[in-house]
């Protein structure tokens, strides 16, 4: 069978658990071709860049969070035309000296230079209408770890821990999530954010966190917030704009039906929405099921960011309530997620409604039964395993790493 994305390498228990890891994720750009890549804090990208990279092609790098490296270049940004010596170059978290930015397309444009620019968020170069170099450089996109990268995933520590690489492993998950919550979420999110409210935005995570894999109702979350709606909508801009948050848009091409016009939600890691929302997922609860769907986004997510980066992702939902998670491609195909290891009629009606008015549509429920079965009616129950494991060897959209 075919590896879509990667062939997986073999795995020893005398080596630590990142370098058990290798990234799907991977660089592919034509010779003379630049690129940004972009990822929250965290997800992995240095480690990437030093222990995956590395091992595929010779590089210079320019780290930018090192304080001396970084006070050269705020200073004096014409010093990377300067030293300038031919290698392909990466600089890391380009974000923090904007001005780099117009050195980099004249050597680009001028001496044909192939550059690697990461960061945790484009806001900060947008906002400040720095050059982003006129389609000279492709987008890249990281986020956290996904089951196909992790030996001997474990669905209920992902669930709880989350899959920010460190987190994951993590004996003390709480601890880590505390921190990256109050020292980047609130603080640099906020301070990029030119917010002088900081317990108003770390108010509105909390609720927003609440709303994770629902509906989003901007007038409820301002007033659980005691901020404006206004005010509402560009915090949850500033989300998506830092990659830590994303809004899925319901389909809307069914003529026959009204559907729904609102969009959802999902915070970019499971673990950090708990945290957020103060909740525990155990087993059988409501928690546990809305963690085990944005899991399954997750990994939905990361197969568009990886393997198929033009892939239109929505969920559907009529007027009525009737609704299927997520849609994959042209309604190529339906995706239900349930927490059960028994599915039962009252969990169908999503897909057998949307079957009335898309037939070609392939339909899968995903959940925690122990083995395939397809019903009578067309829709295949699944166990997440086989679904991910279908997923990631392009079995379920037919796509290749672009």
């Amino acid at each position: 069978m075919k590896i879509v994305c990667l062939a997986r390498e073999d795995y020893h228990d005398n080596v630590t658990f990142m370098d058990n890891i290798t990234r799907v994720f991977q660089l592919e750009l034509q010779e003379g071709r630049s690129a940004f890549l972009w990822g929250p804090r965290q997800v992995g990208k240095s480690y990437w860049i030093h222990h995956q990279l590395a091992n595929e092609r010779p590089f210079k790098i320019i780290d930018l969070l090192q304080t001396d490296v970084y006070a050269q270049y705020a200073s004096k940004p014409s010093l990377l035309r300067e030293r300038w010596d031919g290698k392909f170059t990466i600089i890391d978290e380009i974000q923090k000296v904007p001005a780099l930015l117009d050195e980099v397309h004249w050597l680009i444009t001028h001496k044909n230079a192939q550059f690697l620019l990461t960061g945790s968020s484009a806001r900060k170069l947008k906002r400040g209408h720095a050059n982003l170099l006129g389609g000279r450089a492709w987008r890249f996109e990281m986020g956290p770890l996904c089951s196909y990268e992790i030996p001997d995933f474990d669905l209920d520590r992902a669930l709880t821990h989350g899959l920010l690489p460190s987190f994951y492993v993590s004996d003390f998950p709480k601890r880590n999530l505390q921190a990256y919550v109050s020292d980047y979420l609130k603080e640099e999110i906020a301070a990029e954010a030119v917010t002088q409210n900081i317990p108003a935005f770390s108010e509105f995570l909390r609720v927003a966190s609440l709303t994770n894999t629902e509906l989003v109702n901007y007038t409820n979350v301002a007033r659980e917030t005691g901020v404006s709606a206004k005010v509402v909508r560009s915090y949850f801009q500033i989300l998506e704009d830092t990659m830590l948050a994303e809004r899925l848009k319901p389909w809307k091409k069914s003529p026959d039906r009204r559907m729904i016009q609102t969009e959802k939600f999902f915070m970019f890691d499971v673990g950090v929405a708990n945290y957020l929302a103060r909740r525990t997922p155990t087993p059988k609860s409501m928690d546990f099921g809305k963690s085990f769907e944005h899991f399954i986004w997750m990994e939905i997510r990361n197969f568009k960011r990886y393997c198929a980066f033009d892939l239109e992702l929505h969920f559907w939902r009529t007027a009525s309530g009737l609704e299927v998670d997520f849609i994959m491609g042209n309604m190529e195909v339906a995706i239900e997620v349930k927490a059960s290891k028994n599915v039962h009629k009252n969990h169908l009606k999503g897909l057998v409604a949307l079957h009335e008015h898309h037939p070609d549509a392939q339909r899968i429920l995903v959940s925690l039964e122990k083995e395939k079965r397809a019903l009578a009616n067309g829709i295949q129950i699944w166990p997440w395993q086989d679904f991910l494991n279908a997923l990631w060897h392009g079995e379920i959209i037919k796509k290749s790493l672009q």
